[in-house]
């Protein structure tokens, strides 16, 4: 069994006063594909900011790799990526948009990385690298921001409802697009998903979340 790449021990989240987030114990394997549904208001975005190193909990520890996650967040945001359920694309080409994450961090072969995260999420290269975000359909932009968090390989991927108002086709392809994540890139992923079908498709465990508490 691999051994986990994240750990949460007694994370307490508060908004307002408000506990919003009571986790005694999370732990997610690497190479795993965890599943995490639940009603709206349960918890779930926010659990996905703290596994994201976007937030810090109010309480308790994050662990990363084995070691406390607490003062590495800008660090570890460099090899875990969230998808936020409606992302924003830049007023740039597909193939900008797809490159921007690779750009800021340094990396080389843009044209050859972006080309082949394009591919990942079924987006032809020579069809779709120098179109606008306002030539693209609503399932294809989604996957246009799928593809910028692919192209530098994330360690940890993380996605907010990735096939909200999609159509079949283009949840196929995001699902195919996230196994190759973890088969080709090695990437752990977390998936939050109002789609139980979809979900249990792609992942090895599922997590039900209720009132900010895991519950099965």
């Amino acid at each position: 069994m691999n051994s986990p790449l994240i750990v949460l021990r007694d994370v307490l989240q508060a908004h307002g006063g408000r506990t919003v987030l009571d986790v005694p114990f999370l732990a997610v394997e690497k190479g795993a594909i965890v599943g995490i549904t639940g009603p709206n208001g349960s918890g779930k975005t926010t659990l996905l900011r703290i596994l994201a190193f976007l937030d810090r909990p109010l309480r308790g520890e994050v662990l990363f790799a084995g070691k406390p996650a607490s003062g590495r967040e800008g660090e570890l945001r460099k090899v875990v990526t969230l998808l936020v359920q409606n992302p924003y694309l830049l007023r740039r080409s597909v193939r900008a948009n797809v490159a921007y994450g690779l750009k800021i961090r340094g990396a080389r072969d843009l044209r050859k990385k972006t080309d082949r995260a394009l591919a990942a999420v079924g987006l032809d290269p020579r069809i779709f690298a120098d179109r606008s975000r306002h030539e693209l359909s609503g399932g294809e932009a989604q996957r246009v921001a799928l593809a910028s968090r692919l192209a530098f390989e994330p360690k940890v991927l993380l996605l907010d409802e990735p096939t909200a108002s999609l159509d079949g086709e283009s949840a196929g392809l995001v699902r195919k697009a996230a196994r190759d994540a973890r088969d080709r890139l090695g990437a752990t992923l977390v998936v939050v998903s109002h789609d139980i079908r979809w979900l249990r498709e792609i992942c090895d465990q599922m997590v039900t979340m209720e009132n900010g508490r895991l519950t099965g």
